[in-house]
C-alpha cells in the first residue's frame, strides 16, 4: 500500500448514504499491465464543485459481486456489492487537481495518473472511486484487473494497406537476414582464432589452478582462523538477540508513549485553534475597549478642561465674594456707627426736649409769679448771639435760675472714651445698651459656629469662615 507523507481524509459513513453519479469515470480498461502508469479519466457533473482535499483512491471489489457489477456497473452503490465498507480501506490514492475555472467545458473533463510502483500486484478486481474531503464517496468505476494481456483474448483485424507494409516490412527483413549470414560467416573464422586464443588461456589456467591450489591452502588456514572468529561472533550475535529482544519489548512501549503522544498532541492542537479563536475575539474587544478608551479620555480632557475652567471661576468667585464680604464689613460698620450717631442724637433730642418743657414750665410759674401770661409775650427765636446754651426761647428777661442750673447739672460736653477703639462719646448718652451696641461693633461673629474675633483681626475672621465654604 501507498507510503504518503499526508493521509487522505476518511469517513465511516456507510456506503448507502453516499452519491456515486456525482463524478463519471471515463475509459476504464477491463485490465491494466502490470508495470506501467494507470491514467484515470473521470468527468465531474453540473452541480459537483471540487475542492482541495478530494482523492481518487483505488479500492479492492469483492469476488461474489464482480460478475453483477461487469453485467450492470451503474447498479453497484452500495457496500456489499463493491466488497468494502468505508473509504477507509483505500490501496492506494491520489489528490486531484482543481481546475483553474470551474465554468469552463474543459475544467469538467479531468484525470490523474498512478505511478507504477504503487499499483497493487495481484491479479485482483480493484475499482476507482471519487471521495471528498469529508470522506463521502462521490463517485465509482466499473471493476477492473491489473494483469497482462492473454494472446488469445487478441483478435488482430487488418486491412490491405496494412499486408503491403507488412510485405515490405519483409523484404527488408530477408535482405537484412542475408547481411547476418555474412556477418556469421565473419564471426566463424573469428571463432576459429578465439580457439586458438582459448588453448593458450588454457595453458595459462592450469598454471593458475597451481597457484589456486597454494591460494586454497591458505584460504583454508584463514577459514579456520574465521571459524574461531565466527564462533565468537555467534556468541557476541546471541548477546545481541537478548539485548535486540530487551529493546524490542522496549520500542513497543516507546510506540505506545508515541501514540499516547500523539492524542495528547491532537488534543493541544485542537486546544491551540480554540485559544486562537479566544484570542482573535479578545483582540477585536480589545480593539473596541481601545477606541472606547480613547473616547473617555478625550472626554476626560474635556471634563478636565470644564474644571480648570469652574476652578478659575471659583477663584474669581471667591476674590469677588472676599472683596463684598470687605465691602459689606465696612458697610456693616459703617451702618452701625450711623445707628450709633442716631441712637444718640435722638436721646439728645428726647432729652432737650424735656429741658424745654421744664424750662416752659418754669417759665409759666415765673410770669404767673409775676402776672404775666406766658401767651401774650411775643415768641422770639433763640440766636447765636443770645447768652450762652443756658438761655431759652420765651424768656424776656432770660432765665434766672440758668446759672444756678449750669453750676448745678453736669455739663451736656463732657466726653467719655471707649477703651477699645479711643473713640470720644457724650457722657450722658454713652449708657449700657449703647455701650453693648458699640462692642459688637467693634467683634465680628461667625455665622457658622458663632465665634467671636475682634475687628482687627478681619483676614483671619475672613480665612475662618471660608474654611467652612470647603
Amino acid at each position: 500500500m501507498e507510503e504518503t507523507l499526508e493521509d487522505p481524509p476518511t469517513s465511516a459513513v456507510l456506503l448507502d448514504h453516499c452519491h456515486f453519479s456525482q463524478v463519471i469515470f471515463n475509459s476504464v480498461e477491463k485490465f491494466y499491465v502490470p508495470g506501467g502508469d494507470v491514467t484515470c479519466y473521470y468527468t465531474l457533473t453540473q452541480h459537483f464543485i471540487p475542492r482541495r482535499k478530494d482523492w481518487i483512491g483505488i479500492f479492492r471489489c469483492s469476488l461474489n459481486h464482480i460478475p453483477q457489477l461487469l453485467s450492470s456497473p451503474d447498479t453497484g452503490r452500495s457496500w456489499h456489492q463493491v466488497g468494502w465498507k468505508t473509504t477507509r480501506e483505500y490501496y492506494t490514492f491520489m489528490w486531484v487537481t482543481l481546475p483553474l475555472d470551474l465554468n469552463s467545458e474543459s475544467a469538467k473533463q479531468q484525470e490523474v495518473q498512478f505511478k507504477a510502483y504503487y499499483l497493487p500486484k495481484d491479479d485482483e478486481y480493484y475499482q476507482f472511486c471519487y471521495v471528498d474531503q469529508d470522506g463521502v464517496v462521490r463517485g465509482a468505476s466499473i471493476p477492473f484487473q491489473f494483469r497482462p494481456e492473454n494472446e488469445e483474448d487478441i483478435l488482430v483485424v487488418t486491412t490491405q494497406g496494412e499486408v503491403e507494409e507488412i510485405e515490405q516490412h519483409n523484404k527488408e527483413l530477408c535482405k537484412e537476414n542475408q547481411e547476418l549470414k555474412d556477418s556469421c560467416v565473419s564471426l566463424q573464422k573469428q571463432n576459429s582464432d578465439m580457439q586458438a586464443e582459448l588453448h593458450k588461456k588454457e595453458e595459462e589456467l592450469e598454471t593458475l589452478k597451481s597457484t589456486n591450489k597454494k591460494l586454497e591452502q591458505q584460504v583454508k588456514a584463514q577459514k579456520d582462523h574465521w571459524e574461531t572468529e565466527l564462533l565468537q561472533l555467534k556468541e557476541q550475535n546471541q548477546e545481541m538477540s537478548s539485548e535486540n529482544e530487551k529493546m524490542g519489548v522496549r520500542v513497543d512501549q516507546l510506540q505506545a508513549q508515541l501514540s499516547t503522544q500523539e492524542k495528547e498532541m491532537e488534543k493541544l492542537v485542537q486546544g491551540d485553534q480554540d485559544k486562537t479563536e479566544q484570542l482573535e475575539h479578545l483582540k477585536k474587544e480589545n480593539s473596541q475597549l481601545l477606541l472606547t478608551l480613547t473616547q473617555q479620555e478625550q472626554h476626560q480632557k474635556k471634563l478636565e478642561q470644564t474644571v480648570e475652567q469652574m476652578k478659575e471661576e471659583e477663584m474669581t468667585a471667591v476674590k469677588k465674594q472676599r472683596e463684598l464680604t470687605d465691602e459689606n464689613s465696612g458697610l456693616s460698620k459703617t451702618l452701625n456707627e450711623n445707628k450709633i450717631i442716631c441712637n444718640v442724637l435722638q436721646r439728645e433730642k428726647e432729652r432737650l426736649e424735656r429741658e424745654n418743657d421744664l424750662l416752659k414750665r418754669e417759665n409759666s410759674r415765673l410770669l404767673s409769679y409775676m402776672g404775666l401770661d406766658f401767651d401774650s409775650l411775643p415768641y422770639q427765636a433763640p440766636t447765636s448771639d443770645q447768652g450762652g446754651a443756658g438761655q431759652n426761647p420765651g424768656l424776656v428777661f432770660g432765665n434766672p435760675y440758668s446759672g444756678i442750673q449750669e453750676s448745678s447739672a453736669p455739663s451736656l460736653l463732657a466726653m467719655k472714651r471707649c477703651p477699645t477703639c479711643k473713640s470720644d462719646f457724650a457722657d450722658g448718652i454713652f449708657d449700657h445698651t449703647l455701650e453693648q451696641q458699640h462692642m459688637q461693633t467693634l467683634c465680628l461673629n461667625c455665622p457658622v459656629c458663632d465665634k467671636t474675633f475682634p475687628a482687627k483681626e478681619k483676614q483671619i475672621f475672613e480665612d475662618h469662615v471660608f474654611c467652612h465654604t470647603l
